[in-house]
């Protein structure tokens, strides 16, 4: 493609980072991504995910970003996902990735997976004798309807809030708390588009710890946010290469990000892998955004409409 190709594929792209009506902006960690692409000429939009009106046909890529609400709604997030041609990251990946039973998969893999027990709707749940627990859904986004636990002590709220989720027909999770997060923090890897188009590690940040008590059902339990840049170790590093390329589809991603915090014996567990609309804190990595942006560009030229 030669330089005057280039730019007038870019300038006659539309690129959607699709939100919800909770941010009809976009979350304002996603300016800087919108900010470049606009600065490389991409007309860029940001409809919400559930807008009747909007033309998902007309956009070149349709990157999921803020649709932090789809939760209550997931089969129908789910639904939308399939109808849209060219989303990023693919709907496949989207309705596999939106309900966290994929975590047995990922730990059938060989992967580090935190010890999970998923206790299904009509199963009994007796908690454990002692320790730290968090119990929470295996459809949720931002830590929404998740506790944590002292047992024996707080086994009567934990129990309830598993009940909780089962009058509600959702599958609850139970994990220990990883208490390395009171003082390491959590490990979020990002990965974007290398050169060549496939999942290169990013940059990485610190997150402290989120959860200070049980969920009551009568409120979201309360949340610390503390969020830094981070220098991952290399035992980091290698368990995340090994969760990209344990999943599926990883040569379609756009993103990922892998979540780790150390185990008991300070090797790094997996939390989460994020496929679907995880902050990425463009922020907190100066030129992120712009190879982001880039790797947007790149695709847009490889896909021509």
């Amino acid at each position: 493609m030669t330089r005057d190709e280039d730019v007038a594929t870019r300038e006659a792209s539309r690129v959607a980072l699709v939100t919800c009506d909770i941010f009809p902006e976009l979350y304002e960690d996603e300016f800087p991504l919108r900010d470049a692409l606009r600065a490389r000429g991409v007309t860029v939009e940001s409809p919400r995910w559930d807008d009747p009106a909007a033309d998902w046909p007309s956009y070149d890529l349709a990157v999921l970003r803020s649709t932090w609400d789809y939760p209550a709604r997931r089969d129908r997030f789910v639904t939308w996902a399939h109808t849209v041609p060219a989303l990023a990251n693919p709907a496949a990946v989207v309705e596999w990735n939106t309900d966290k039973h994929y975590l047995r998969e990922l730990a059938a893999a060989g992967l580090p997976v935190t010890p999970t027990t998923f206790v299904e709707p009509g199963e009994a749940w007796t908690p454990p004798d002692a320790g730290e627990w968090v119990v929470k859904p295996t459809i949720s986004a931002g830590s929404k309807d998740t506790g944590r636990y002292a047992l024996p002590g707080e086994a009567g709220v934990a129990v309830a809030h598993v009940a909780r989720l089962h009058e509600a027909g959702r599958t609850a999770m139970v994990q220990p708390y990883l208490t390395a997060v009171d003082g390491v923090g959590e490990t979020a890897l990002l990965y974007t588009p290398g050169p060549d188009g496939r999942l290169a590690f990013s940059h990485a940040i610190r997150k402290g710890p989120l959860l200070t008590g049980p969920d009551l059902g009568d409120k979201d339990a309360e949340y610390n946010e503390e969020i830094s840049p981070r220098t991952p170790t290399e035992a980091e590093l290698a368990v995340g290469e090994r969760a990209i390329a344990a999943l599926p589809s990883p040569d379609r991603l756009l993103y990922a990000r892998v979540d780790l915090i150390p185990g008991p014996d300070d090797a790094p567990l997996l939390v989460e892998v994020e496929l679907t609309e995880p902050s990425l804190f463009w922020t907190y990595a100066p030129g992120s955004a712009e190879r982001m942006a880039d790797a947007i560009v790149a695709r847009l030229g490889a896909t021509p409409r």
